[in-house]
């Protein structure tokens, strides 16, 4: 009996481990897809494994978005790796044309563009402006719509206006022409002139009789214009008093009783005559003012009597340089131009005198030129001082009208180059205005 109860216990202990088994294997195999319901998805490890490398930053944005890999539609059965190693796979390179070297455009320009560019000349006509009360002072607060200016006696319209003072780069020309007094009257002044101009100034220095010269180039206000200044006063003039044709002393050789040892006739012997070459200087200061900066005014300074004779460059000639660059002259006059009345009689311009064959004709020239320069390039009048203390106050009007001008400005057209006439009106009729008499414009573009 007993033997028959331990046969049963041991045939249902296998019959259990046996099921066991089987439910076991049954776990392991995964239901057949339905079409009512998809399978579930692997879900994704709490944990990264043991060797996966040190955790992402939790400061990323995107540390909870899953690789691209792994961003299959649920609904969407899954791919074979070489499906899914062409749906994730970068488009493919265009194919790569070789060019010759010169054909393309560098990086950043547009061929295209370059066929449709326009080119337009404009001609910018700027009028610096002085206006002064009947008292000669400068007269400010003045407005766009205060002004009129006229081209050949057609208004304008305004494009630019401001009344802001404006840097300089001043070319200072002496005369050393004169005679030796007014040299060594000018010399003394110098030291106000320096305290004339300020720190954003640049000054150059020029001098001139009969021939011209460039002390020093430009530069700042200091101990360079300084050290200048102090070796133009070493400078001397030409001798005073009139010129010897006679005497001991004369030009004449050896005489008799008045009469030449080697020739039976008396000679006439004639003062020479000194160049005094203002035009040139005038034209030399210009053309280096051409290549400076076009922010700032550009003035040339001159100290002189005004006397021109000799110069290779012609008043119209430099005087078409300057209003081209936009250059105003200003000017102290000295010694013969200061006299009363004696200026304006200077001003007339007496032809040259024909000589014979092999005689050079005789060239008068200007006894003042100065106030023609003055006048047609805007820089109001000339200040005729000859009291040491009248010319160092001089140097400080003329300046301040440099710096403190009304600039205008308007578009003008281009021509051939024919000379255009300008005027500056205000609405008071008690203010006089300085300003530029004309213009050369650019040329037509071809």
């Amino acid at each position: 009996m007993a033997k028959k109860t331990g046969a049963i216990m041991l045939g249902a202990l296998i019959i259990l481990l046996a099921f066991a088994g089987w439910a076991q294997q049954k776990s392991d195999i995964p239901d057949a897809p339905s079409a009512s319901q998809p399978p579930a998805p692997t879900p994704f490890p709490t944990k990264p494994p043991a060797d996966s490398g040190p955790p992402p930053d939790s400061s990323s944005a995107d540390q909870d978005v899953p690789k691209q890999k792994d961003l299959t539609p649920l609904n969407e059965p899954p791919r074979s790796a070489p499906e899914a190693d062409a749906a994730t796979a970068p488009p493919p390179m265009p194919p790569v044309k070789t060019v010759t070297e010169g054909s393309v455009p560098p990086d950043g320009e547009n061929s295209r563009e370059e066929l449709f560019t326009v080119t337009r000349v404009l001609n910018y006509v700027t009028v610096p402006v002085t206006v002064k009360d009947n008292d000669g002072r400068l007269v400010a607060g003045l407005l766009p719509k205060d002004f009129t200016v006229l081209e050949n006696g057609q208004p304008q319209t305004l494009k630019f206006f401001t009344s802001d003072p404006f840097p300089l780069s001043a070319a200072v020309v002496f005369d050393l022409g004169m005679p030796d007094s007014g040299v060594r009257k000018i010399q003394e002044t110098l030291p106000a002139l320096q305290g004339a101009f300020s720190q954003f100034d640049e000054v150059a220095i020029y001098t001139y009789s009969s021939t011209v010269s460039r002390v020093s180039d430009f530069s700042a206000i200091g101990q360079q214009l300084t050290a200048v200044l102090n070796q133009i006063k070493t400078y001397s003039g030409r001798n005073n008093g009139a010129p010897v044709t006679g005497g001991p002393l004369g030009p004449q050789g050896p005489s008799i009783n008045g009469h030449p040892v080697d020739s039976p006739i008396q000679p006439v012997i004639s003062p020479p005559r000194q160049a005094h070459v203002i035009n040139d200087a005038i034209l030399l200061a210009a053309r280096d003012l051409s290549k400076r900066d076009r922010t700032r005014r550009k003035i040339i300074f001159v100290v002189s009597d005004g006397r021109e004779v000799g110069s290779d460059a012609s008043y119209t000639d430099t005087l078409k340089v300057l209003l081209k660059q936009n250059i105003i002259v200003y000017g102290v006059g000295v010694e013969g131009a200061a006299i009363p009345g004696y200026g304006k009689l200077q001003k007339v311009h007496i032809p040259k005198i024909p000589m014979p064959p092999g005689l050079p004709d005789i060239n008068f020239g200007y006894g003042n030129i100065l106030p023609r320069y003055v006048y047609a390039t805007g820089g109001g009048t000339v200040y005729a001082e000859n009291a040491k203390a009248d010319i160092e106050k001089a140097y400080a009007r003329a300046i301040g009208d440099a710096r403190n001008q009304y600039t205008l400005a308007y578009s003008g057209k281009p021509g051939a180059g024919a000379y255009r006439r300008i005027e500056v009106r205000v609405r008071r009729p008690d203010l006089t205005v300085y300003a530029k008499d004309g213009y050369y414009p650019l040329p037509t573009p071809k």
